[in-house]
Parts: structure tokens; C-alpha cells; sequence
């Protein structure tokens, strides 16, 4: 039924964003006891955003089913984990929190979830729909920050990845009731290959790619990079994981609201008017004399746009092309995303560890989102007219 594939995939969602976008928090802790600075624990995150990105995942869930997927990826997930409490360095970093498991999240998030929740509802109500997962799942960041907080201070983080990994697990419930085949409401007689060709030759999608790797940036930078700055301002360490711990609850709100009006107005322009907001939250918290009540103003506003733009970008790849093939085609769209949140988590530490600032990574944020908000007004958004060499003849 579609309503308990939303559920249930809504569910994986807030598990595996949750746990994703709490990793920041570990930053600091890692440093002083194992020696990591901010730009090899940031590259190690840009590694897991980079391999997360990967279309590989939606690729196999649209030939094998995502139920099958999520579940070898739910697995994983939990196995890499607990892998952490293990790790005494740099190269241990990048090949578990980097590499392992960024291949568990490529399977457990939004590509292959929204594809299979894409491929059960009607196109009418598809953004919705992407808007509730979505909401589900920024719902995990603000229930998994303050949890990972709480069993880091309580535990320490090795005891804090080992209650992390015991929660990766429980998705591998959830994953039972996602579809396991490969139908579809439209597109169904579309093959992959001319389909490619077709989407990468769209000039909108093109641009879709460009702008979403602004999204990456923004969200990799802020997860990774905001408890630590906080910190660095002096701010306390709670107050940090709260912020944080905002972000999360308000884009439940966002996700909602974007989603609702990404099925009823143009989805370039619902995107275009919310990187704009972005840049003007953004340039604002910089400006403003830091507080603990600018900062957790911040969260509140920043969570209002922060993961509003999936349901939205998601509905506009099936609007162009079709559901069948909408994780493979979304999963193209989320590594352009990915890109921009390698750089996003790399360089930011980057400039940290060579300025002692993130004053420069801020403002290019305000930047990016000004142009990325300029290049979703003038996507062409018309549905695309695939070649015959696409399309199959039915038995």
C-alpha cells in the first residue's frame, strides 16, 4: 500500500539522515584524542559524501527492487558503525567513516527511498509525498544529534558509535516493506540507456546537477562544520548540538511546506525562492553578533529551507522524465549534491586549519546559493519528448 511504503521508507530516512548529519558533533572529541584535525576528519566526511553520491544504488534498486537494496545497506551500515569504536586514525577514518559508510548511506537514503516511494504514488501527489519522507527525516537530525550528544558526554564516542550502530539496525525492519518489484506508474517501457543520453543532453537537467551542488555544500558545510564553530565562539557545547538539533525539527516544518507547494506552483521557482532565502539567512547569522539566541535563530531558519529542496528537486526529475528510472535519474541529480558536499566538508577544514576562520567559507555560501537560486528560475521544466530508440514495444 502506498501509505505504509511512505511510512516505512520515511522511517529508514529518519534513521539515516539522523545518524549521518550527528557526525560533526565527533569532530572535536576525535581531534583530541586521536589526533585528526578538522581538515582530515572533513575530508573523511567529503569521502563518505563523494562514495554516497554515487548512482549506483538507485541504479540497482530500479533493476532489483529497494527493498533488497536498503536492507544489504541497513546492514552495512550498522557493521560499519560499530567498526568506528575501532578506529585509531587517520587512514581507519577515511576507509570506515569515509568509504563504508558512505556505501551504507547510498542505499539507505533518499535515492532509493524516494524511487520506490515514486514508483507507488500517482505524479498528482508525488512532491507531498517526497515532502513527508523528507520531513521524516529531518526529524532524525533533531532526535540523533542530541541522542549522540548525550551518549558521547555519558559514554565517550566510542561507546556513542557502538549505540549508533545498534541503531543503524533497526532499519533493517523497516526495509521489509518497501517494494520489492520493479513496477512503475509511468515510464515503465522506458530503457535506461537512450534515457541517459536524453536526460543528459536537457539543459534544465544540466542545471538541476549544477544547483544541487550548491544544496551539498551548504548542508555538509553546516552539519559538519557548525557545532565546532560554535564552540570555537565560545558558545557551550549543548548549545551547539541544540542548533544543530533545530535544523532538523524546523525542516520537518520545511519539508512539508515545500513539498505542498512544489504539487501546486512551479517547482523551478519554489526552488529558485529557496536558495534566495538561503543566502539571506546565511549573510544575516554572519553579520549578526553571535549569540546563543542567534544561533539557535539560526537552526530554527536554516532548518526552515535546509532538506526542502529534495522533495522538490526529486518531483522535478520525475516531472521531467518519468518515475521507472527516477532513482537512477535523481541518483545523477544527488551526485552533483554529493560533489558539492565533498567540498562543502573538506575544504571547509581546510580554511579552518589555515585561517583559524570560517568567515571565508561563509560568505562563499552566500555566494553560491545567490547563483544557484538565479539558475533554477530559468530551467526549462516541460516534459521531455524521449527518442523511439527509448521506448520498448509491449509483449
Amino acid at each position: 500500500h502506498p501509505a505504509a511504503v511512505v511510512i516505512a521508507g520515511g522511517l529508514i530516512v529518519l534513521v539515516s539522515t539522523g545518524l549521518r548529519q550527528s557526525y560533526g558533533i565527533f569532530m572535536q572529541p576525535l581531534g583530541c584524542v586521536l589526533g585528526i584535525d578538522r581538515e582530515m576528519f572533513g575530508l573523511a566526511v567529503g569521502v563518505q559524501n563523494l562514495v554516497l553520491g554515487l548512482p549506483l544504488a538507485g541504479y540497482l534498486a530500479d533493476r532489483f527492487a529497494a527493498r533488497r537494496v536498503v536492507f544489504v545497506g541497513a546492514l552495512l551500515y550498522a557493521c560499519a558503525l560499530y567498526l568506528m569504536t575501532e578506529v585509531s586514525g587517520t587512514p581507519g577514518l577515511l576507509l570506515v567513516l569515509g568509504v563504508l559508510t558512505g556505501l551504507a548511506q547510498s542505499a539507505t537514503t533518499y535515492v532509493v527511498v524516494l524511487g520506490a516511494i515514486g514508483r507507488v504514488v500517482d505524479a498528482s501527489r508525488r512532491s507531498t509525498a517526497f515532502g513527508v519522507v523528507t520531513g521524516l527525516g529531518s526529524f532524525g537530525l533533531f532526535l540523533m544529534v542530541p541522542l549522540a550528544n548525550h551518549w558521547l558526554v555519558s559514554g565517550g564516542w566510542n561507546w556513542a558509535f557502538e549505540a549508533l550502530a545498534w541503531t543503524a539496525s533497526t532499519m533493517l525492519f523497516a526495509a521489509v516493506f518497501l517494494p520489492d518489484a520493479k513496477t512503475a506508474h509511468d515510464g515503465a517501457s522506458l530503457t535506461l540507456a537512450p534515457l541517459l543520453r536524453a536526460a543528459g543532453q536537457h539543459r534544465g537537467y544540466v542545471l538541476l546537477v549544477v544547483g544541487f551542488f550548491v544544496c551539498g555544500f551548504h548542508v555538509a558545510f553546516i552539519a559538519t562544520h557548525l557545532p565546532a564553530y560554535l564552540v570555537d565562539m565560545g558558545l557551550d557545547r549543548d548549545i551547539a548540538a541544540n542548533a544543530l538539533a533545530l535544523v532538523g525539527l524546523f525542516n520537518v516544518l520545511g519539508s512539508l511546506l515545500f513539498g505542498w507547494l512544489g504539487d501546486r506552483y512551479r517547482k523551478t521557482h519554489v526552488l529558485a525562492g529557496l536558495y534566495a532565502i538561503r543566502a539571506a539567512v546565511i549573510a544575516t547569522f554572519v553579520l549578526v553578533p553571535l549569540s546563543p539566541a542567534s544561533a539557535m535563530v539560526f537552526g530554527a531558519l536554516i532548518g526552515l529551507v535546509w532538506l526542502a529542496t529534495v522533495p522538490v528537486t526529486s518531483g522535478l526529475v520525475g516531472q521531467l522524465f518519468g518515475a521507472r528510472y527516477l532513482g537512477t535519474l535523481y541518483g545523477v541529480v544527488f551526485l552533483g549534491h554529493q560533489l558539492g558536499a565533498f567540498l562543502g566538508a573538506w575544504w571547509a577544514g581546510r580554511v579552518f586549519d589555515a585561517q583559524a576562520s570560517y568567515t571565508l567559507v561563509w560568505w562563499v555560501a552566500v555566494v553560491l546559493s545567490i547563483g544557484a537560486a538565479l539558475l533554477h528560475w530559468v530551467i526549462d521544466d516541460r516534459h521531455v519528448e524521449l527518442p523511439r530508440s527509448a521506448v520498448v514495444r509491449s509483449a
